[in-house]
């Protein structure tokens, strides 16, 4: 495993992390694709998380050096806080993690995320759930909405952010938002952050025009998400007869590693043998000719045209 470090900070983290979804036989997440209304409100936890096969996953994610762990939902919190009581890490490993019912659009305006005292309970509920003493990345998702409702919001998230470090309840707080690029360059400047959290992948570029510069110029760690587009990349592959999704799948890891500025890749599997095979691309990092035209293939479908358009449009507003 290879690792970056965040900031001027001693912490290092594998430049694969480890996403903390579980799945349907859909192939589609459990809990969202349940129930929504549940899989987002605090304290409901969905029976079956954490079972043997994602603890396999787990397991294998020590072997072969993984330790950095996402996880959103509470069922998805309460699960790695059991499952990493039953599976001793080898090495120190690092929790990224939400307020639950207060980020992105949950909240109208994300109005309790400005108030420490319902944050801060929020944290200590949060760790509960992980049974851990500090949440190590603590991802503020707010939406544009958030900052044209309040202008001093971002001043009352800085102060909070800065509040909770001061107590030891979080390490790293971590900018993210589906508003696109407007909101992230916000959050940016604001100096306050540590981490830029963001969907990225060949289909959805747009933050190497200006996320990335100043995320990198701030010093920040870049951490992506949705490295196969919420599973449509092998839709795309199959609309045109690829066969050998693994092979894809690794040409899009790298595709997103290769970039300046990206500290790490969050992974999300049900297969524990899909898992070790996408771990493989680790022993050559290098896109290589056929993975370029591979991924050229890739986007001459349809599927990628809509769905290029389609994030374009949303990160561009």
């Amino acid at each position: 495993m290879l690792y970056k470090r965040i900031g001027d900070s001693d912490v290092k983290i594998s430049i694969i992390g480890m996403g903390g979804h579980e799945y349907l036989s859909s192939g589609k997440s459990r809990g969202f694709n349940e129930d929504f209304e549940l899989a987002t409100k605090p304290g409901y936890i969905f029976d079956g998380f954490g079972d043997e096969r994602r603890k396999k996953i787990i397991s294998l994610a020590f072997e072969h050096g993984i330790n950095f762990f996402d996880v959103t939902q509470d069922s998805e919190k309460e699960a790695i806080g059991r499952n990493l009581k039953e599976i001793i890490p080898p090495y120190e490993v690092y929790i990224q993690t939400r307020p639950e019912g207060m980020v992105y659009t949950y909240d109208k305006n994300n109005q309790k995320m400005a108030d420490y005292d319902l944050l801060k309970a929020e944290v200590h509920r949060s760790l509960k759930l992980l049974r851990r003493e500090r949440i190590d990345f603590f991802n503020f998702a707010f939406m544009e909405s958030a900052l044209c409702h309040d202008p001093d919001y971002l001043t009352k998230i800085k102060y909070n952010i800065k509040q909770l470090k001061k107590e030891g309840l979080i390490r790293f707080a971590c900018a993210d938002t589906f508003s696109g690029e407007f909101t992230y360059l916000e959050q940016i400047k604001a100096d306050c952050f540590d981490v830029v959290y963001i969907n990225f992948n060949f289909a959805d570029y747009r933050p190497l025009k200006k996320v990335f510069p100043l995320a990198r110029e701030k010093n920040m760690a870049i951490i992506t998400r949705e490295a196969f587009m919420k599973g449509e990349l092998f839709k795309m592959a199959e609309e045109i007869g690829i066969k050998d999704k693994g092979r894809l799948a690794k040409a899009a890891l790298k595709w997103s590693l290769v970039h300046a500025g990206v500290t790490s890749v969050i992974l999300g599997t049900n297969n524990p043998d899909h898992f070790v095979d996408n771990l493989k691309m680790i022993d050559d990092m290098e896109l290589n000719d056929a993975e370029i035209q591979l991924i050229e293939e890739v986007k001459k479908t349809e599927i990628y045209k809509k769905y290029e358009d389609k994030k374009n449009k949303e990160f561009m507003n």
